[in-house]
């Protein structure tokens, strides 16, 4: 059974139009040790939401992930930091904003809300069909 993420980037840097041309990527970067621990529960088939952070402060599209956390090659031997890999799915027709999200109460306990500088964070199937309502998708959680 598919779990689901919300995993944040900042556009300028990597935006989920730049996953979107590349179909995958390594989803690496991630420092902190509660994100760690939440990329480290990623398995492949789950579902992801990816959010860009900055000045734009929305969920703009789907993904999935790849692989199961491994440690990143790009760090020295021995490190402890992990990455996944992701495919792109679909932009969301009508972005989500995190306005939007904290006004809505079936976000009230969400760590979305309540840790908003996590990068990784898990999401509730409920919280997913939500996004996915407000984004004029519909329930996607096949």
């Amino acid at each position: 059974m598919s779990q689901f993420w919300l995993v944040k980037t900042e556009p300028s840097v990597y935006s989920f139009a730049d996953l979107q041309r590349e179909g995958q990527t390594v989803w690496d970067g991630v420092t902190n040790n509660l994100a760690q621990k939440h990329l480290r529960s990623i398995k492949p088939g789950d579902r992801i939401l990816v959010y860009h952070t900055g000045d734009e402060k929305q969920v703009v599209g789907t993904a999935r992930a790849l692989s199961a956390a491994y440690p990143d090659p790009k760090q020295a031997k021995g490190g402890s930091l992990v990455v996944v890999d992701l495919q792109a799915e679909q932009s969301l027709p009508t972005p989500v904003t995190l306005s939007e999200i904290k006004s809505n109460a079936a976000f009230s306990e969400s760590p979305l809300v309540r840790l908003p500088r996590l990068s990784v964070l898990p999401i509730s199937e409920a919280e997913w069909e939500t996004i996915m309502d407000l984004a004029g998708m519909g329930a996607t959680t096949e």
